[in-house]
């Protein structure tokens, strides 16, 4: 007992107190690599691989595709899209949408990042439009270039642009974009049409403060990360957050049906929307169909949007035009209780709409 007390003595601080613990030491002997496959690396990190991939005209056109399917997965995340002006990746993407050397499988698969990262994110909107990209996305949706899945995608990345954003809109407007949208309202491709009517109804529609997009769940956690749309928030109950419209001292930076009005009656959007419904141009590979209830529906939304919701009024010859047209689908649909619900209105807005034409 003597021996081992004197060892205990000898081995304690002189003062009689413990030593402190040793902070851990790092190991060294660990591999990153393994840290990496274990943990993950962080999305900073995959963004700037992926863009890498993608920029790399060595690389096969598939690797370059499925790098940038990767990289829009990552941008779901807000945080992530607003990172693009920190990592100085707005520029590099554009350039790809620009390159003449990019194939249309590439601008198509930038266009889907573009619209992606700037949706329902003004920062993101703000810094995208800092290289004035509208006459880009614009020379896109002319029908000549043959490729419908990147005329869909750039009126994908057009609406993300321009949703809740007023100084995009100007931008649009100064390049045409209004003339381009009503020549789109004609596209052979009716995923195109759909996009545009759904564009032009989102931008009609009188603007609130809202929150930011949420950040999708974490695909490590959940095993995936979804293609997913926004969810929609009251606009009073929640926060106000810095990156969202509602932080914006000036609420005419996010109005924008004033002037998507303004452009429908006096850039003949007014007519065209008419005579898309009532006069569908045929679609298919062979142009064997005629007319689309997805098509229909949205252009009846925007038709509603104007003439109740903001009380626009239509041309006696559009008015005469619309009024037949209901007459014949109510007649067609059994009654208009049934082609209310098949266009997402209910009795009383057909109503409405109806007594407005005839």
């Amino acid at each position: 007992m003597q021996s081992l007390l004197r060892w205990s003595i000898e081995n304690s601080a002189g003062d009689g107190s413990a030593q402190p613990p040793q902070p851990p030491q790092p190991r060294k002997d660990l591999d990153p690599g393994i840290i990496d496959m274990i943990l993950g690396k962080p999305d900073s990190e995959l963004m700037k691989e992926n863009l890498a991939i993608a920029v790399d005209e060595k690389r096969s056109e598939d690797e370059r595709l499925e790098a940038l399917d990767n990289f829009e997965m990552l941008v779901e995340s807000i945080d992530n899209a607003n990172d693009l002006v920190k990592l100085n990746m707005w520029e590099p993407l554009h350039n790809l949408i620009t390159s003449p050397s990019s194939s249309n499988d590439i601008k198509t698969q930038t266009l889907w990042i573009v619209g992606t990262a700037v949706q329902n994110n003004p920062a993101a909107q703000n810094a995208y439009l800092a290289l004035s990209p509208m006459h880009t996305l614009l020379s896109f949706l002319n029908p000549s270039n043959g490729a419908p899945k990147l005329r869909s995608k750039a009126v994908y990345a057009l609406s993300g642009l321009t949703k809740h954003s007023a100084p995009a809109l100007r931008q649009f407007a100064d390049a045409d974009g209004w003339d381009a949208l009503r020549g789109a309202l004609q596209d052979s491709d009716v995923s195109v049409r759909r996009k545009v009517a759904f564009l032009l109804n989102a931008l009609l529609i009188p603007s609130v403060p809202e929150a930011p997009r949420a950040n999708p769940p974490n695909p490590r956690a959940a095993g995936a990360t979804l293609h997913g749309a926004d969810a929609d928030a009251p606009a009073h109950a929640d926060p106000v957050h810095p990156n969202s419209h509602a932080a914006m001292a000036d609420p005419g930076a996010f109005a924008t049906s004033a002037a998507t009005r303004a452009a429908l009656e006096q850039r003949g959007l007014l007519g065209a929307l008419v005579d898309a419904l009532v006069r569908p141009v045929p679609h298919g590979p062979d142009g064997e169909r005629l007319g689309d209830a997805e098509f229909e529906e949205k252009l009846v939304h925007v038709l509603f949007t104007y003439t109740t919701s903001l009380q626009g009024e239509l041309a006696p010859e559009h008015k005469q035009a619309l009024a037949a047209y209901l007459k014949e689908k109510s007649a067609a649909a059994g009654g208009d209780g049934p082609l209310a619900e098949s266009w997402g209105l209910s009795a009383d807005e057909l109503r409405a709409l109806r007594k407005i034409v005839e």
